[in-house]
């Protein structure tokens, strides 16, 4: 039995995605900064999702803090069986009326909310026939397919295949339409409002991820869909705490009864011990800062500007955007990983190789992703490393920006 799990690991290894772990020690202070235990130095962090570093701000730190103090680290188990914790019914509330939605239900994590919601939906519309945009994320994909129902994969962002595919079926077929406001790998947008008028004009219901958006754009915070004024209109809004917000969770929102009929459902919800009241203190702090607070939004606007100037300027391709992402393709396993590592133990920067199955094969990259607290002279730093790095391997003139997909 074990030459399986040898064989197993032996093809990934071959393949040259094999992933190996950077062990980092955290500074209480610094989100851009951090002590790898492997190469016994500190370097600078450009990988790291919390956008806008708030898990290192001292009034989510305090939230958090003060509520193990008051109320323990644990839940104490489901929220059907041990009680819901008024910390996360006060959470639920706040995030509902960010996305201005009647309400709204938490979860582990922003994985599980997908996973939970999308699987889930077979049990109460037995025969609706799913869209799914191409290049959306694992946890939609894998609840989709777990619920069974018929799929429908439109290219990436393209509205006319969209179409095309939804007017294949009646008008009062159940159907539901799935994508992501910003796609993580590539930093590119989702035209929203087309597709929210083919979801109306087809009689569809619309479910939007916004994990890779919320805390950053739309005027509170909210995303895309408020950013782009549509988020009144979409049916299904889901998103992360993990991320912009800078502690753990995942949720959704929508109208009263679509959120209790997947709480009554999902068997990701109903069977998951639910998040401490002390992480859901630290999250209802968190959103409620962000919901005032443009400072962290503006600098990290700026500092990626900035960036994205510094590598025009050295000839370093990168998928065009209008979003804070950046990646730069390698399309290459082994090469990916050269370049990551020689940065790492070379230059003392560490942004994270992505290859296969986070991005197709063949599509490996380099994803950076820029934070408030990164100085000009990261910047430079950054940029400079990069090109010699890449020099090292790639002539320039042979540089190609090819598509993420």
């Amino acid at each position: 039995m074990k030459n399986y799990f040898r064989t197993a690991l032996t093809k990934i290894k071959e393949e040259g995605r094999y992933r190996i772990f950077t062990e980092l020690k955290g500074y209480p202070t610094s989100s851009v900064k951090a002590f790898s235990v492997k190469h016994d130095k500190d370097i600078i962090i450009w990988c790291s999702n919390d956008y806008l570093s708030m898990s290192k701000n001292p009034v989510v730190i305090n939230a958090l803090a003060k509520g193990a103090q008051e109320l323990g680290v644990g839940s104490g188990g489901t929220r059907n069986i041990s009680g819901t914790s008024s910390a996360i019914i006060d959470v639920e509330r706040e995030i509902s009326d960010l996305h201005g939605k009647e309400s709204a239900l938490t979860f582990n994590s922003g994985y599980i909310a997908n996973h939970s919601t999308l699987s889930t939906i077979s049990k109460i519309i037995p025969n609706c026939v799913v869209f799914s945009d191409q290049y959306n994320h694992a946890s939609i994909i894998y609840g989709i397919r777990e619920s069974k129902l018929k799929k429908v994969v439109f290219n990436h962002n393209d509205v006319s295949d969209l179409e095309a595919k939804l007017r294949i079926y009646p008008i009062n077929q159940p159907k539901l339409v799935v994508f992501e406001a910003v796609y993580s790998m590539s930093g590119e947008v989702a035209p929203i409002e087309k597709i929210y008028n083919l979801v109306k004009k087809y009689n569809a219901i619309s479910y939007v991820d916004e994990v890779h958006s919320v805390g950053i754009y739309g005027r509170q915070g909210a995303g895309m869909c408020q950013h782009f004024g549509f988020q009144d209109k979409i049916d299904i809004i889901q998103g992360t705490f993990a991320k912009s917000f800078g502690v753990i969770g995942g949720y959704i929102v929508s109208n009263n009864e679509i959120i209790d009929s997947i709480r009554s459902y999902a068997p990701g919800f109903i069977f998951t011990t639910s998040l401490p009241p002390a992480i859901a203190n630290a999250i209802l702090k968190s959103i409620k800062y962000l919901r005032t607070s443009n400072i962290e939004r503006d600098k990290l606007k700026k500092i990626v500007a900035k960036l994205k100037s510094k590598l025009r300027s050295k000839g370093i391709k990168f998928l065009e955007n209008d979003t804070h992402i950046i990646s730069i393709m390698i399309n290459d396993p082994i090469l990916c990983n050269k370049v990551y590592q020689d940065l790492l133990q070379d230059f003392s920067i560490y942004v994270q190789g992505i290859n296969f199955p986070t991005v197709p094969k063949g599509k490996e990259l380099l994803r950076i992703a820029a934070n408030p607290f990164h100085t000009d002279n990261m910047i430079n730093d950054l940029v400079e490393s990069l090109d010699i790095v890449l020099k090292k391997y790639i002539t320039l003139n042979k540089y190609k920006l090819l598509s993420v997909h």
